[in-house]
């Protein structure tokens, strides 16, 4: 898929926690097509101790606004920095990049989507298009406390929510992995993005149960392009960069103790 270098221009920055935002950024001209689970690198500027480029995943696209939506996590120098962005501003961006999750064939298949933290925001692209061929996708998203739980009501006008709070100040106490759905209903295909130590567990509970899985690598990615290196992952292939052949990845490629 072609890779375009855009200045977009921001149309809103809404704060949605503490160390959370909501960036959307349009342009004159469609935006080029996007697909669930791809990222985008976005260039900070404004900074004197960030030089690379952050990477981003796609959160979702407005095609009636033509808008491309990404929720950032306030983690360092970076993010902070272009948490601080204003309607109006320019960003540039080059998206988009890797390889997102597949498709199922048939729009009867029980579909789970599993998010942690920051990772449920590809969760919300994926499940609209998976609505929009007709599959009921079932949302399983995890955080520490209610507080973190983000963009609930846009899930919810895709399918059936469920959560998990560590604290129990939302849904069910305790990690995804623990939830009551898990035990009395049976999927044919799981898709995850969050902690790597959550989608071990839930690539372990797939494989226990019989069940497909795809898995969204959050490996460090500085170029997005496979030219640095920083992103290697060791698979059943070799060793490969996350953010060219990935970041979703068929569970069974990697090389996880499950």
């Amino acid at each position: 898929m072609k890779k375009y270098i855009l200045d977009l221009t921001v149309t809103e920055n809404v704060r949605l926690h503490n160390n959370y935002v909501l960036i959307k950024l349009t342009q004159d001209k469609p935006l080029p097509e996007m697909l669930p689970g791809q990222f985008a690198e976005i260039r900070i500027d404004g900074s004197n101790t960030t030089f690379l480029r952050r990477p981003i995943s796609i959160n979702y696209v407005d095609r009636t606004t033509n808008e491309v939506w990404f929720l950032v996590q306030l983690v360092g120098d970076g993010t902070r920095q272009l948490a601080t962005v204003k309607k109006g501003d320019t960003v540039n961006v080059v998206l988009p990049l890797g390889n997102g999750f597949s498709m199922p064939e048939k729009s009867d298949k029980k579909l789970l989507l599993v998010g942690g933290g920051v990772g449920t925001a590809p969760m919300l692209y994926m499940g609209e298009a998976l609505k929009k061929m007709g599959c009921k996708p079932v949302f399983l998203l995890g955080a520490r406390s209610a507080n973190d739980l983000l963009q609930l009501d846009q899930f919810e006008k895709l399918g059936e929510v469920y959560t998990t709070t560590e604290d129990g100040s939302a849904g069910e106490k305790g990690y995804v992995t623990m939830h009551s759905i898990l035990k009395t209903t049976k999927f044919d295909m799981i898709y995850t993005c969050g902690p790597k130590p959550m989608m071990m567990a839930v690539a372990k509970y797939a494989k226990e149960n019989d069940i497909e899985c795809e898995v969204s690598l959050e490996n460090t990615m500085a170029c997005g392009v496979g030219a640095c290196l920083c992103c290697v992952e060791n698979t059943q292939e070799g060793h490969v960069c996350v953010c060219k052949e990935g970041p979703v990845f068929n569970y069974k490629k990697l090389l996880w103790q499950i």
